[in-house]
């Protein structure tokens, strides 16, 4: 089921609520510079197992609104705020892959995990994507800056790019062409400012001691995206959580590694 909601007088966002009448619910925040879709093969099996699996196009991506504003992270957790609310969710498992993961860990801190019971973060682009004087795990800073200048003067030949060092196992031709235009239904501005976000000063340290509830961490080890160092900061960060390696993923361990992926994943809320 699709519907949209209103977060701002003028701005939509689209969800994916599938299965509503379970009452274990998991809310999925894709990463950049996807769309809900990112999920198709948890979406495809989890239902199954009796879960409430909710996507969510954040703004300026898939399905949503793409304003001109409103990419940094405290306003796309507000953003989340609004669905919770709206959908009246409850004891929730939330969970973030990506950049959708450091919108996850500042929902956390900003609305005090309000309707969270877990937290699972993918791959997560926390506590900081790039590296900085107290953080040298990151990326360095032109590598972003490159994937902006090369989204605004060539965007489908960047997505391509950036599709190429996604995944670990091997990807069909058509696999990737399909993955490719996730990334064209952004906006390019949007795809832009997200870049943008993860160079600024803002950063998630101090969320990841904010965050009280049981948190699983997956990771693929061959992440050329963002580093496995990350994970381990999270780790060390983020009190009771669990931190498990994919040893044979790179960023999309969740195609990847996809049945381990479920398995840890489903796991991980019935304990």
């Amino acid at each position: 089921m699709g519907l949209y909601i209103k977060v701002e007088p003028d701005v939509k966002i689209y969800v994916e609520d599938l299965n509503p009448g379970s009452y274990k619910t998991i809310l999925f925040l894709h990463g950049w510079p996807a769309s809900h879709k990112l999920f198709e093969y948890q979406f495809d099996e989890l239902p199954k197992l009796g879960y409430r699996c909710i996507g969510i196009d954040q703004r300026g991506f898939g399905n949503s609104d793409k304003p001109w504003t409103g990419y940094d992270y405290n306003t796309l957790a507000d953003d989340i705020r609004c669905v919770v609310e709206t959908l009246n969710l409850q004891n929730f498992v939330l969970a973030g892959h990506s950049t959708g993961g450091a919108i996850a860990i500042r929902y956390m801190a900003r609305h005090k995990g309000y309707g969270v019971n877990k937290l699972a973060l993918f791959a997560a682009a926390a506590p900081s994507l790039i590296q900085r004087s107290y953080f040298p795990d990151g990326q360095p800073r032109e590598v972003v800056t490159k994937i902006i200048q090369d989204t605004y003067n060539d965007r489908p030949e960047m997505l391509r790019g950036f599709g190429n060092m996604f995944f670990f196992q091997h990807v069909t031709e058509p696999f990737s062409d399909w993955f490719f235009q996730l990334g064209l239904q952004a906006a390019g501005w949007s795809t832009a400012a997200i870049a943008r976000s993860w160079l600024n000063e803002e950063s998630l340290f101090d969320d990841l001691e904010k965050i009280h509830v049981p948190t699983l961490i997956l990771h693929g080890i061959h992440d050329k995206v963002c580093l496995f160092p990350l994970a381990i900061a999270q780790n060390e960060g983020i009190r009771n959580s669990k931190l498990v390696p994919f040893k044979y993923s790179g960023h999309g361990l969740f195609y990847d590694e996809r049945n381990k992926f479920n398995e840890e994943l489903t796991q991980f809320i019935e304990e």
